[in-house]
Parts: structure tokens; sequence; C-alpha cells
């Protein structure tokens, strides 16, 4: 054989075997790329994603589109062909897998956490809408989880609204239950006020819970966690399957706050974007920004709400045609869409880097 094709051969060869290594061998990355979108004004199966029942509504047109990121399961293991093909595209990233999956978190662990603060933000979405229509929201503490073992089990319940300990009321802060329960000493009994799920609020029962020393501070616990629930004046669903995560918070209020007032939001313009929210309004940032995007603007957007500490990140590669806005609450936000209705859209805060 010639020395030329011998080398070529050999060439082929290895380079056949490089592949095949590559093929095989797994990296610790997992691929995210933009999902799909849903319009909080529009409908997703059918149904609104966004429903009111028990006060007046308005009709709304345009879009307030919130976003998501479509990333690889928690058990998937890419190659590394996989890996660098992901690096080359514009439309996908790779990152680390425990960026996505702390602490080595299972899909199913992963999926329970997304449903958690999605149900979570869903709440405080509708809270923070109704907050700033001046709309009343009564906030109540409740039992948000036993702890397995401890000396609440079978005493306090997952959705206790609990009214007072030891007769002393409670307000709308859940530390103030644990002030109230390490005021007294490890091996003392503490009384709780509670009304349990379902039932009036004039349904109260004591129930007594004996103490334990925590074992990280030495005071009293009773292995519970509190946390907030609200109650609302009227009923408002959201109706989203298979979407997670906190993210979709700024975007559902102002669906909300479409909805209970005559004035259209949008003016018929197409908004999408992104942000966890509080009780008060306040927008936080989130994951897989430039992702979201991508995605809003494939979806037609021609404008996107982006919380203000993603702006670096997101003005680094902005699609063609989709202007950034900064966004740090939701009157801001509400202020922005005014400017956006009647054409001033120089007064819209910049989002860079």
């Amino acid at each position: 054989m010639p020395r030329r094709s011998a080398t070529m051969l050999a060439s082929t060869l290895l380079l056949i075997a490089l592949l095949l290594a590559a093929a095989l061998i797994k990296v610790p990355y997992s691929e995210m790329s933009p999902g799909p979108t849903y319009n909080t004004l529009g409908t997703q199966s059918g149904q609104q994603v966004i429903t009111i029942s028990g006060r007046k509504t308005y009709p709304t047109t345009g879009n307030l589109n919130m976003t998501t990121v479509e990333v690889t399961d928690a058990d998937y293991r890419m190659n590394l062909i996989e890996a660098v093909s992901g690096w080359l595209q514009k439309n996908v990233a790779v990152v680390p897998s425990n960026t996505l999956y702390p602490d080595n978190q299972t899909q199913q662990q992963s999926q329970q956490q997304n449903a958690e603060e999605f149900t979570a933000s869903q709440d405080s979405a509708k809270a923070a809408a109704l907050n700033e229509l001046g709309i009343p929201v009564t906030t109540e503490i409740v039992v948000g989880a036993v702890v397995e073992g401890g000396p609440s089990v079978g005493k306090l319940h997952a959705g206790d609204v609990i009214t007072a300990v030891n007769g002393t009321k409670v307000g709308s802060d859940p530390n103030q239950v644990a002030a109230l329960i390490t005021e007294h000493p490890p091996g003392s009994d503490v009384v709780f006020t509670v009304v349990p799920p379902g039932k009036p609020a004039g349904d109260q029962q004591q129930v007594t819970v004996a103490t334990v020393k925590n074992p990280s501070t030495g005071k009293a616990m009773v292995g519970i966690e509190p946390g907030t629930e609200h109650s609302f004046p009227f009923t408002i669903n959201i109706n989203l399957g298979d979407v997670g995560g906190p993210s979709a918070g700024l975007m559902f209020s102002l669906g909300i706050i479409d909805k209970l007032q005559p004035v259209n939001l949008t003016g018929g313009k197409f908004v999408a974007g992104t942000g966890t929210i509080d009780d008060s309004g306040n927008v936080g940032p989130i994951g897989g920004i430039s992702m979201k995007i991508i995605a809003a603007r494939k979806a037609g957007a021609q404008y996107f709400f982006t919380p203000a500490q993603n702006c670096a990140e997101a003005s680094a590669n902005t699609p063609s045609g989709l202007r950034l806005i900064k966004v740090t609450t939701l009157s801001g936000a509400l202020q922005d869409l005014a400017d956006i209705r009647s054409g001033n859209v120089a007064e819209l805060p910049a989002c860079t880097g």
C-alpha cells in the first residue's frame, strides 16, 4: 500500500476511534433550550389560562406571555459530542448539571420542587395583583410542613391555620411563631390555637405539643415549618399544566390586573417577560434568561420585561427585533405598559449590560 494511502487510512481510523470515544465519554453537563411561551391573557388546551369568578372582569387583547426553558432530565448523561455540539449552537446553552440539579437531585425531586415553587408563585402573583389594585388580601400563618419524627406529628397538620401560640395572637409573619415557641425551655408544652384546613374561621382547636431541644440552636422546637397563605375575596385560578418554577410571577400578576380593570394594558401589543414576584410586587431574578428571550422573540414578542439582575446576561445576546425593558416592581411594569400603549417608548427603562 502506498505510504500516502496508508497515512490517510491511519488518520481515518484514528478519527473514527476518537469519535467513538467521544460518544462514550459522559460529561457532567445538561442542556437548556428555549421552551414554549404562554399568553396569560389567552387560552391553553381550550381553557383560559387565568379565570376569575366572583368579581367583574373586562375583555383583554394583545399578549402578556410568560416564558419557559426546556432542560434535559436529571438522569440524562450527555456525551462529549453532544456537549460540544451544544456549545456551538446559539439557541442552546450547555451548563454544569449541578446548576440545574443541585445536591444530586433526582428528576422526581426536581419536579416536586418546581411544582411547589409554581404554586407559591401563583399565590404571590395573586396577592401582588390585588394589593396593586387596592383589593384587600388576608394573610394567614399556616403549618407549611410537619417534620417527620418530630413532636408535632399527628397533632399539627400541613395547612392548619395558626391563630395563636400560648394565647398570643400571631400576625402575618411566620417568624413570630418560632419566636413564641423559643420563649419556653425545651421539654415544656406549647399550646397552639389552630383552624384545620377547610374549616370556618370560628372552628378553632387547642393543640398541645411538647417541645424538644433543637440540636442546632439548643432552643425549644416543635418540628413544624410555618408559612403564609393568602385568603382572597374572590376566586382566581391559573390553569397551566406541566409548568414549574417561580419565574412566571410577574406575568401572572399583569394578566390578573388586565382582567380586573377596564384599561387594556397592552394596547394590543405583544409583550412577554419573566421574573419572580413577592406579595409587595417586587420583581426578582430568574434562571435561563438567554433562552427565554429567544423563546419570546420566536413567539413574536416585541417587548420583554427583564428583571434588573438579569439585564447584563440578557442584553449580551438580545435577539433582533426584541426590546428589553428593565423591571424591578409590578407598579413599574404597569407604567411601562402605559408608555407602550401611548407609543412613548423612549421613556422605557433600558436593560443594558
